[in-house]
């Protein structure tokens, strides 16, 4: 079954970003079928997510439909207007629905969750590990917000870059055509966004030491 769901994720073309803001546009006047054209090219970001965590394929399927829940929900709730990347509004919720089942479902059970690579930034300490208690998945709750909200208030034309390189693999040269800038600047507003995210979690950690 996993393989059928994938053979119909790469059917699915992705949205350039006129197309996908004029979407918005129109789902914000009511149309279905825009909406059920985002929840459709944001199918291949649930199982992005869904595949990090290296379970069974059963688990695996178990976590793509909780997923697509959380997209569904995300969806619902996007302001296209605030200029905030779906895709990372999108990864917090659909991240956040499996964490939530993973719980439910196994409590502190052991996991195979060995090699997980995050597909976020540096969210690999978000996802479950193989000894994880309610109490860690809530400090990686915390953590996983923090992150997502840090993400949100950057420029946007960092949050674009960081959004395309941690969460949709895209290429640097890709992400250079596509917003019109060179090579040399992708980098420097990686290393910028990079150093906000840093410096906000930073101050975060130190205003909690404190309290």
């Amino acid at each position: 079954m996993l393989q059928q769901y994938l053979t119909e994720l790469q059917k699915i073309n992705l949205l350039e970003r006129e197309e996908e803001l004029d979407l918005w546009r129109a789902c914000a006047d009511g149309d279905q079928s825009a909406y059920r054209k985002i929840i459709t090219a944001y199918q291949p970001l649930v199982f992005k997510i869904a595949m990090a965590f290296r379970l069974t394929e059963t688990q695996t399927l178990e976590l793509i439909q909780e997923g697509t829940v959380g997209l569904l929900e995300a969806a619902e709730k996007f302001d296209y207007t605030r200029g905030v990347a779906f895709s990372i509004f999108a990864s917090h919720r659909i991240r956040g629905r499996m964490l939530d089942f993973l719980q439910a479902e196994y409590g502190s059970q052991m996991l195979s969750l060995d090699g997980v690579n995050s597909a976020g930034l540096a969210w690999s300490e978000c996802l479950v590990s193989n000894e994880a208690t309610p109490f860690e998945l809530a400090e990686r709750h915390f953590l996983n917000d923090k992150i997502t909200q840090a993400m949100e208030r950057l420029p946007q034309k960092e949050q674009q870059v960081l959004t395309g390189i941690y969460l949709e693999d895209k290429s640097a040269g890709d992400l250079a055509s596509s917003i019109d800038v060179s090579l040399g600047h992708i980098y420097r507003l990686q290393k910028q966004g990079v150093r906000r995210v840093r410096g906000m979690l930073s101050r975060l950690m130190n205003e909690l030491n404190k309290s």
